[in-house]
């Protein structure tokens, strides 16, 4: 199961990179084997996805994704 995270998070960061680099439309196939296109106007739900990945790795510490919080 990790080794698919892991090669899904490599291709969804791959697919990020010629996005936002301009080469191409990022297209691929998600966890449940959709095919997903992604274009520069949704990018950012690219990038929520590489984060979904990165947390199901534990590549992110819990709650250090998402808006601050401000403790008084």
């Amino acid at each position: 199961m990790a080794v698919d995270l892991q090669r899904q998070l490599e291709e969804a960061e791959q697919a990020y990179h010629s996005l936002m680099t301009g080469q191409s439309v990022a297209e691929f196939r998600d966890q449940n084997g959709e095919l997903i296109r992604y274009t520069p106007a949704n990018a950012s739900r690219l990038l929520g996805y590489i984060h979904s990945l990165k947390s199901q790795l534990g590549l992110i510490p819990a709650g250090s994704v998402g808006p601050g919080r401000v403790w008084f």
